[in-house]
Order: structure tokens, then C-alpha cells, then sequence
């Protein structure tokens, strides 16, 4: 934990780096949907600003961290929304111009919460890069970089090692074979993972500490909780009961890792840092697909089991 703490004279605890964007909302009957000529939608459906960076940056500035968000916005609607719900949270905001539009996808929620999401890959181009005089910049002024897994991001990670960047990355729903992944889970110190598409969770937390640089390795499994290997030891984090009914799990592992980072950076330990990640998550899934609420850092260290 020590090489977080060095940097606690630096103006940002943690640069957020990609996954801005923005989400369109649909309560649907159930999932999967069966096929259908057409449904009738009484809850509306509504576009709200909030993807993974968002929520990642969203969950570290509720817990106090200075935060920086840095990614490619379009000058269209959708990035107006970005700005606006990172003015109104007070979370500062590079917005490098993307002639491509800003990042968008639509969210089908059943009601028992489970999310199906559907993402316009148009948005993004392959020759998308950050400027390393900006990125530079801010990574030196950084205790920690959380990166996504979004366009432009897998070529900033070696600028990001040269300026002897801390990093976390999230693989989401990572199969644990797709290549495009593993750029991400071998340049990072801390790697977070879904269990929803692996075969084998532990085979591909020891795959991703021994072929990288990964300190701590966590999968998040929903209502089993979450599995920690770090220093060799693997251990279950089981989940804790959620402060209000779930009604969406959307966000719920931008919430774990944003728990997580605010340990890392206090200086807990990796046991520790994953209770905050499963309390930080069951609170995420009674916010509304719709809304924009993370947990405090009152609530957290009341609500954390020890």
C-alpha cells in the first residue's frame, strides 16, 4: 500500500481515464425478452449520462478522492450530458474532441435488476489517441490511474508506466481469452473482473497475477460477493445485504472498484479494501438505472463489515 501513499502530495488522487458516455435506460418486462412486435414502456424511457468512467469517477468523489476524469467527448448531445453531471457532481473533466460522437448504449433492466446493455461501437475510432502532453500531465499529478477498457486506452497504458503511474483497470465481463483484455490485466497493479463469463475464476486470477504486475486480482460475483487473490492467498468476500431493495444492478462494479481504490488509497489492507468494494456494490444496486448516487464515505465506513 505504501507506493499509493506516496504520491498524497499530488493535486489528484485518482485520474479516471475513458469510459465517458451515455446510457438509455428501458424497463423491460423481463430478461431475456421475448420476441415481440412491440411493448409498451409505462416507465418511460430515459437517457442519462453514466458509464463506466463516469461511475467509476462518480463513487471516488462521493468518498472524497480528488478526481480527475479524462476522455473524448463529442460536441453533440449526449457529451452536453457528460459535462453536466460531472459539473454538478464537481468531478473536473478533460474532454479530449471526438469527431465520432460521444459514447452511447442502451440498457435493457428487467426488475429483478439484471441489465442487459447494447453498445454503439460507431463511437470510437482506431486511431483514437490521447495527447501525451495532457495525459502526461496528469498522470504525473496522480496518485493512482483507474483506466477502462474503452477505445484509446490500452496505448496510453505504456505513457502511463513511464510516468510511474499506479494503475487499476476493469475487464468487466472479460472471458478470460479475448486478447484485446489482456493489455489491461497485465499492465495493472489492481485488476477487477466480472465472474459472469469465466469458465474458471481462479484459473484466470492466477493467469492474470503471474503473467502481469497485479498486486491484487478481484472478481466480483454479484450475490455470492467477490474472490480476492492477493499475495498468493485466494479468499471469498461474501456479499452484504443491500441498505434498500434492488432495482438495478447498473454501475454496481464501478461502485466495487471506486470502494476499493478509496481503501487502497487510505492505506487498508486488500482484505479490507474488497469489504468496502461488496458494501460500495449492494448500495449501487437499490440506485435506479435512471439516477446517479454513489455511497458516502460516512455511509461506507458505518455499513463495511470489518
Amino acid at each position: 500500500m505504501g507506493a499509493d501513499r506516496a504520491g498524497e502530495d499530488r493535486g489528484i488522487d485518482v485520474l479516471v481515464l475513458g469510459g465517458a458516455g451515455v446510457d438509455t435506460v428501458v424497463q423491460v418486462p423481463e430478461l431475456p425478452l421475448p420476441y415481440a412486435d412491440s411493448y409498451m414502456i409505462d416507465s418511460g424511457i430515459r437517457t442519462r449520462a453514466g458509464q463506466t468512467g463516469d461511475f467509476v469517477a462518480l463513487g471516488l468523489a462521493a468518498l472524497g478522492l480528488r478526481t480527475h476524469h479524462l476522455d473524448f467527448l463529442g460536441d453533440d448531445p449526449e457529451g452536453a450530458l457528460v459535462r453536466a453531471l460531472h459539473e454538478k457532481h464537481g468531478i473536473a473533466l478533460t474532454a479530449v474532441p471526438q469527431p465520432a460522437g460521444t459514447k452511447r448504449a442502451v440498457n435493457l433492466v428487467s426488475p429483478d435488476g439484471r441489465r442487459l446493455s447494447l453498445y454503439d461501437t460507431s463511437r470510437g475510432r482506431p486511431e483514437d489517441r490521447f495527447p501525451q502532453d495532457t495525459l502526461w500531465a496528469l498522470a504525473t499529478a496522480s496518485r493512482h490511474v483507474h483506466v477502462a477498457i474503452t477505445p484509446g486506452c490500452a496505448d496510453a497504458l505504456p505513457l502511463l508506466r513511464a510516468a510511474g503511474a499506479r494503475i487499476s483497470t476493469d475487464l468487466h465481463n472479460w472471458d478470460g481469452e479475448n486478447p484485446y483484455h489482456e493489455a489491461f490485466a497485465f499492465a495493472a497493479d489492481v485488476v477487477f473482473l466480472s465472474a459472469a463469463a469465466l469458465t474458471d475464476p481462479a484459473a484466470t486470477m492466477r493467469r492474470i497475477a503471474a503473467r502481469g504486475r497485479a498486486e491484487a486480482v478481484v472478481v466480483t460475483a454479484g450475490a455470492e460477493g467477490a474472490y480476492l487473490l492477493s499475495e498468493g492467498e485466494l479468499t471469498h468476500i461474501p456479499a452484504v445485504a443491500p441498505p434498500a431493495p434492488v432495482v438495478d444492478s447498473n454501475g454496481a462494479g464501478d461502485a466495487f472498484a471506486s470502494a476499493f481504490l478509496y481503501g487502497r488509497l487510505s492505506g487498508e489492507q486488500p482484505l479490507r479494501c474488497a469489504r468496502f468494494g461488496v458494501t460500495a456494490g449492494a448500495y449501487a444496486c437499490t440506485v435506479p438505472a435512471t439516477g446517479s448516487a454513489a455511497v458516502s464515505r460516512d455511509e461506507l465506513l458505518a455499513a463495511a463489515p470489518r
